[in-house]
């Protein structure tokens, strides 16, 4: 009778494994735990980060510390932060005796809500729950860092890489590109000889094409995500490009709320023209009372990235109206008058969000300012 037990014991170790289950305790859905176990993968992401003997590595979710090791060989000091309890206890077991354990600063906190230190890298497996909050939170970082190094759901990583025009390109896409330069960090160079016969192999030499993205499996994780993976360098730009961010972010936000949209017919709604009109009259009123409060807003990135659309009255309103009956008041006319002049003048009444870069949105938004016509 014991051999059918041990057997059905094996059986069930198996299938908790499967589970999310990590040395005796289970790991939490809620807090998207997904432990990074191809240590082939670790080495490359380490390899490719180059990090200098130097850095100061900023570690978000560190877990058991797979990660983390490596990265103690090659840095000065790792400051990793973890929010489970547990997670902290196995690592801080992990790393006794051993010769690099002073290197490490282990943070109990989440990463959200703690003060973002100094740093010079960042390398993480993060919870993929929190990505666009904390993309945002280190873009939005004033000490400057060169660069991170993060491991991403696959598509959150191509929506930050997408360029004008692609499918995936979006809200998420332009503005992170506006503040850092956004690459793919495991696509490779690949050789590919174009043979044609004898005579074609010895006239036609090999060329290097930079292969697809290359993904990160699901089943390098235990327990395994639901989606392939992939890890992204982001690079921020220094010096920050010098816009009020909020007025950035409030033309992008609504370009893209209907991407496929022509801007002429979305500036023609009657609930844009009202948002249009009352943030242009706020704006006024505060350049007049105190001009370094609009200045003051500058300094605040933290809309860039956040996945946010307008209030739910303006998207109802919006889906309301009806150009070519709607009655407008004398304001309401002269903001559409303003508004429509500055689209066919820049050249863009009848372009579509989903084609627009970096570079026509600040024409653009120069543009209205210059007009006298402001989104936040």
């Amino acid at each position: 009778n014991r051999m059918p037990k041990e057997k059905k014991r094996r059986v069930h170790s198996r299938n908790a494994n499967k589970l999310g289950k990590h040395q005796g305790f289970e790991l939490k859905k809620t807090y998207g735990q997904h432990l990074l176990k191809n240590p082939l993968i670790v080495q490359t992401i380490v390899d490719k980060a180059s990090i200098r003997a130097s850095d100061v590595v900023l570690e978000i979710g560190p877990g058991t510390g797979n990660l983390t090791l490596k990265l103690l060989d090659v840095c000065k000091k790792v400051i990793a932060v973890e929010y489970d309890p547990r997670m902290v206890v196995e690592l801080q077991k992990r790393i006794q005796g051993l010769e690099t354990s002073h290197k490490l600063n282990l943070i109990h906190s989440d990463f959200l809500k703690v003060e973002t230190p100094k740093f010079d890298v960042c390398v993480a497996n993060i919870p993929y729950q929190i990505s666009s909050p904390l993309l945002m939170k280190l873009l939005a970082h004033r000490l400057h860092f060169r660069y991170a190094v993060i491991m991403f759901q696959r598509e959150f990583a191509m929506r930050l890489v997408a360029k004008p025009g692609d499918e995936l390109y979006c809200r998420l896409s332009i503005n992170t590109q506006l503040l850092a330069k956004v690459d793919h960090l495991l696509a490779e160079a690949v050789h590919i000889a174009t043979v044609e016969g004898a005579v074609g192999a010895l006239e036609k030499s090999s060329r290097p094409i930079l292969s697809p993205p290359a993904p990160v499996g699901k089943n390098n994780f235990r327990p395994p995500p639901k989606v392939d993976s992939s890890v992204v360098r982001i690079e921020p730009k220094n010096p920050q490009p010098q816009i009020n961010f909020l007025e950035w972010d409030g033309l992008v936000r609504l370009c893209f709320q209907r991407k496929h949209k022509m801007l002429r017919a979305i500036f023609k709604q009657k609930s844009v023209l009202k948002l249009l009109e009352a943030n242009t009259a706020t704006v006024n009123a505060l350049v007049n009372a105190d001009p370094s409060s609009v200045l003051l807003r500058e300094e605040n990135a933290d809309m860039l990235i956040e996945e946010r659309e307008v209030t739910t009255s303006v998207r109802a309103e919006a889906e309301q109206d009806n150009d070519a009956t709607m009655e407008m008041d004398e304001s309401s006319r002269t903001i559409k008058d303003k508004v429509m002049a500055v689209l066919e003048k820049t050249g863009f009444a009848e372009t579509r969000a989903a084609k627009m870069g970096i570079a026509d949105f600040l024409t653009l938004l120069l543009a209205f300012n210059e007009a006298d016509i402001h989104f936040s």
